[in-house]
């Protein structure tokens, strides 16, 4: 049974391919009933990510560039003309140099640094402040970390303190936005093969010893995901905000 999300708006910002964490919790939230537009980065993910916004009859697929300010601006003005009102953001962007994962982290470049903090951490900002006004009764922003936010985990590297900036955002974000009931939470999942896991090296090997270490001996999929996504964007989850909740088969309370 789906949350009842029947005339909500929402925006998912990065949805790379099916099997896109963003992807699996809009396809949630669409059968809760919630109205849906999409935004892609680049020519490349457009071909994947229209194909999969028509499939849930959203006709809302506009091009941005989460460090382009005035492209940000651009397509939330076009949201406020098609949908006049917002009450869902999906936060899923991340992003950095493959050198920067590989290797030592005291050895991250100053600008990959920045890169990374910039896209993956600074964007949800940037976002909820342009969401903040279309927000008009209240609403739901929901991003992704990893549990690399907290422990040091191989190969993550510089992500992992961006993950880690990311979650202290929410919490600051929540603060800010909490007396217009604009609710700001993180979902932290479990590693799952999608395409940006692709740029990890050994991943094959951390999902084999994260399912090995889980309490429940099994690791998760995107469907998990999109579950705990479409609660924490429904009615349902109303009192629940600056929270960072876990979909990992327990994996982040082993030692």
């Amino acid at each position: 049974m789906h949350p009842s999300l029947k005339g909500k708006k929402a925006l998912i910002v990065g949805v790379a391919n099916e099997r896109s964490l963003a992807w699996a919790i809009a396809q949630q939230l669409h059968q809760g009933g919630a109205e849906l537009a999409f935004t892609y980065q680049g020519e490349t993910l457009e071909r994947r990510v229209r194909p999969l916004a028509e499939s849930v009859k959203s006709t809302f697929v506009e091009p941005m560039n989460v460090q382009d300010d005035s492209n940000m601006d651009s397509v939330m003005s076009k949201f406020r003309d098609r949908f006049g009102t917002m009450d869902i953001l999906v936060h899923a962007v991340a992003f950095a140099n493959r050198e920067d994962l590989d290797g030592r982290f005291v050895d991250t470049s100053r600008a990959g640094f920045l890169l990374s903090m910039d896209i993956s951490a600074y964007s949800l900002v940037a976002l909820a402040k342009r969401a903040e006004p279309l927000m008009e009764a209240g609403g739901s922003i929901l991003t992704l970390s990893y549990y690399g936010a907290h422990k040091v985990m191989p190969n993550y590297n510089v992500m992992g303190v961006s993950k880690a900036a990311l979650e202290a955002t929410v919490r600051y974000l929540a603060n800010d936005l909490g007396p217009k009931k604009i609710r700001v939470n993180a979902v932290s999942a479990g590693p799952i093969k999608t395409l940006a896991a692709a740029g990890i090296r050994n991943f094959r090997d951390i999902l084999a010893k994260s399912e090995e270490r889980t309490p429940m001996k099994e690791n998760i999929d995107q469907d998990d995901v999109g579950a705990l996504g479409a609660f924490l964007c429904s009615p349902l989850s109303k009192h629940i905000t600056g929270s960072t909740m876990y979909v990992d088969s327990g994996a982040h309370i082993m030692a």
